[in-house]
């Protein structure tokens, strides 16, 4: 038996009637691994490394996902085919030590993990929860992109560089409770820039 692993656990029952006892589909119910909240969690000094921890909430699924995985003949990666939903299977594959899985669909180029012997590692992608999309997309298995892994990494560490810092200054400087974040601080300067240009025009 295959296991399959989903971010919604009402998408995972679905997927669950179309394809039977040879697969069991279970939830991760979103991220399982984020910057930590005590903490600033990334190196500037080491290429803006990120320092991931498990939040509390995810610990049971996670614990809860691994036994399953360890039974399992095979895992295979099914989250949203989007930015967040790449990521969310990298950080499966880190947080249940996946990344020492043999296999030839995914190459996965990630630190971290421990082997998980001779079992099958695929990532598959979907765009609609119908029977068939599910077999075809079961049949075409592809690798994990990176890239887009990358971008949601990025767009993470630069929020947290934007609102860690800027928030605590809002704060202090206007109203406790007020955040920054790396769209609107720059949306905000653009609007001021051209209303002093406004204002400092003379018809």
């Amino acid at each position: 038996m295959k296991l399959i692993l989903v971010e919604s656990p009402t998408k995972a029952a679905t997927i669950q009637k179309f394809l039977g006892r040879n697969y069991e589909v279970v939830a991760s119910y979103g991220h399982v691994r984020d910057l930590p909240k005590s903490k600033f969690g990334i190196d500037v000094l080491r290429d803006f490394e990120p320092t991931y921890t498990i939040p509390v909430k995810a610990k049971e699924v996670l614990k809860l996902l691994q036994t399953k995985a360890e039974k399992a003949d095979g895992v295979i990666l099914a989250t949203d085919e989007d930015r967040e939903g790449e990521a969310i299977a990298w950080h499966l594959v880190q947080a249940l030590g996946l990344n020492g899985v043999k296999s030839k669909k995914l190459k996965v180029s990630a630190k971290g993990g421990s082997a998980s012997g001779g079992k099958s590692l695929e990532r598959i992608a979907f765009h609609e929860i119908t029977k068939p999309a599910i077999e075809e997309a079961l049949k075409n298995p592809r690798a994990l992109d990176m890239n887009l892994v990358d971008a949601q990494q990025a767009r993470r560490v630069l929020d947290r560089m934007v609102g860690y810092e800027l928030s605590p200054f809002l704060w202090r400087k206007i109203r406790y409770g007020l955040s920054a974040g790396r769209v609107q601080s720059v949306a905000v300067r653009l609007i001021v820039e051209r209303e002093r240009e406004i204002q400092k025009f003379k018809s």
